[in-house]
């Protein structure tokens, strides 16, 4: 069982709420999600297939990420997701925005720039099915069709189509 902290619209901590994935969110009440943007030094952008059981089976994310665990804060879980789903480990990331949805889910999107080996990404046993580094042109070029994760591309300033 997931537990999850539980957050008001304004990404404040909600004491004693505790939220378990799977059930009913109160109204007006929101769980924390972080996503993290990984870009190599030489500006291509990783992208992870999704495993075909989950949501958007098959489909590239252009995101590492995922639920915050109860006790975790956005940067500790975005860490913990990369390492988990790319096998990236990073110690710096800088967090270039906040969305909240109206589903009940808070998002804090973050970028990892990292000069790791291209070929050491590694895939997470019912998560992702396959990794491609892509440049930032193919990045805006993909169709909705394709790409889970557009809402990423509007913080990231190389990838804002002026």
């Amino acid at each position: 069982m997931e537990i999850w902290d539980a957050y008001d619209r304004d990404f404040n901590l909600i004491k004693g709420l505790a939220l378990v994935r799977g059930e009913p969110i109160p109204e007006g009440v929101f769980h924390l999600v972080s996503d993290v943007i990984v870009r190599h030094v030489c500006g291509d952008y990783l992208l992870m297939r999704r495993d075909l059981r989950k949501h958007y089976g098959g489909l590239w994310e252009a995101t590492a990420g995922g639920a915050a665990l109860r006790g975790e804060g956005p940067l500790d879980c975005a860490l913990r997701e990369l390492r988990e789903e790319t096998g990236i480990c990073a110690d710096d990331l800088t967090e270039v925005g906040r969305v909240c949805d109206q589903r009940h889910t808070l998002y804090v999107e973050y970028l990892c720039v990292t000069d790791c080996d291209k070929d050491c990404v590694t895939l997470q046993e019912g998560e992702t099915m396959a990794y491609r580094w892509v440049s930032r042109d193919k990045l805006l070029g993909m169709k909705a069709s394709e790409l889970v994760t557009e809402r990423m591309q509007a913080f990231i300033e190389e990838l804002t189509v002026k």
